[in-house]
């Protein structure tokens, strides 16, 4: 169901020849705005409306990737697309403020990315109210909350965290045959992604692997290299950590060097950055559980055209997550940011891409 896509050879080709066709024949601006200004709603000869995003906040790579992707799609078919995003990962009302003022510009699509559940809701019922789509990326806006408000979602693209965690565990039981001791380093205390990676993780180890501590780092490097010294000289028969994203996983990288253990404890992490997957290369950093934020906003903005095209769109799409790990490390960056696997994209089949 729905087409397969590849991140590497011919749909690479097929892409810049689109992007480069488009290019000559009706050259389109596509906009990015990260400080709030505001910018686009104006007709650029497309087909189709433009579309807003409001991401995260761009301190992380993680949603850096992401907004490539979205402005690449974008770019594929002319379509006009302002970007903006909070501050932080923890500025709830900056970003909340960005969509009050974008909802009354003339978008005809929302691409949405909440810090939290409920922090977005409220700013668009104003995007709903007025007939327009909402694509909800990575992060879900909470059900309850959306239905409290009759605030309808087009569509919902995200990872599988639960399945992320899962296959790390399955990836530490291989690189630990015969058990061990592990510590899990979560992100902010009670964020739903984090729980569910590590909640994955539990369900997928075996019963010679031991969690013995876990702790909540709030997806920050430094905390995280100063919580996993902390475990390491408590618990010096360690065997691994599982971490929530690539930056602790670094952090903890970082700590292993410290104390001159790198590569002896391994380190499983969540995200696929480039960063990340360099380490794997180097054998720094274990594996890391690839899951393509540039995957997500490409669809994410394919959903926009499609749903503008007058198609119904699917109610949830699963992105791609896969392991990286030293096989397929080379691969990964070859292909970074795009997935160098094959994955299933409903939306491209709506559009009539091959």
């Amino acid at each position: 169901m729905g087409k397969i896509r590849r991140g590497l050879g011919g749909t690479s080709l097929l892409l810049a020849v689109i992007m480069a066709i488009a290019a000559c024949a009706a050259p389109q601006r596509t906009t990015s705005d990260t400080d709030g200004d505001q910018a686009g709603g104006t007709d650029t000869g497309g087909t189709t409306q433009p579309v807003a995003a409001v991401i995260k906040g761009l301190d992380n790579p993680f949603f850096q990737t992401m907004q490539q992707g979205i402005e690449e799609q974008a770019e594929t078919t002319g379509t006009e697309v302002t970007v903006q995003a909070a501050n932080s990962l923890g500025d709830t009302t900056g970003q909340a403020d960005r969509v009050q003022t974008l909802a009354g510009q003339d978008y005809g699509c929302f691409i949405i990315n909440p810090i939290t559940q409920t922090n977005l809701v409220q700013p668009l019922v104003q995007v709903a109210n007025a007939g327009k789509y909402i694509v909800n990326i990575d992060s879900p806006i909470g059900e309850e909350a959306a239905q409290a408000a009759n605030l309808e979602i087009s569509t919902y693209i995200g990872t599988d965290n639960v399945q992320a965690g899962r296959l790390a565990a399955e990836e530490m039981a291989r690189l630990l045959p015969e058990g061990g001791d592990v510590a899990l380093i979560g992100g902010v205390a009670g964020d739903a992604t984090s729980q569910a990676r590590l909640e994955g993780f539990q369900q997928g180890i075996p019963d010679n692997i031991r969690i013995v501590q876990t702790i909540a780092a709030d997806w920050e490097r430094q905390r995280a290299l100063t919580a996993a010294g902390d475990i390491l000289r408590a618990r010096p028969d360690l065997a691994g950590f599982f971490v929530a994203n690539d930056d602790m996983g670094l952090g903890v990288v970082r700590a292993l060097a410290d104390v001159g253990r790198q590569g002896e404890v391994k380190v499983i992490s969540v995200d696929g950055l480039q960063d990340a997957i360099r380490a794997v290369q180097e054998g720094t950093l274990s594996a890391t559980v690839a899951q393509y934020p540039y995957a997500i906003g490409a669809m994410g903005m394919e959903a926009c055209q499609a749903a503008m095209a007058g198609e119904t769109l699917p109610e949830n799409v699963t992105a791609p997550v896969v392991v990286v790990n030293q096989s397929n490390a080379d691969q990964a960056l070859e292909s970074f940011p795009r997935p160098f696997a094959e994955y299933e994209d409903p939306f491209a089949d709506l559009l009539g891409q091959q």
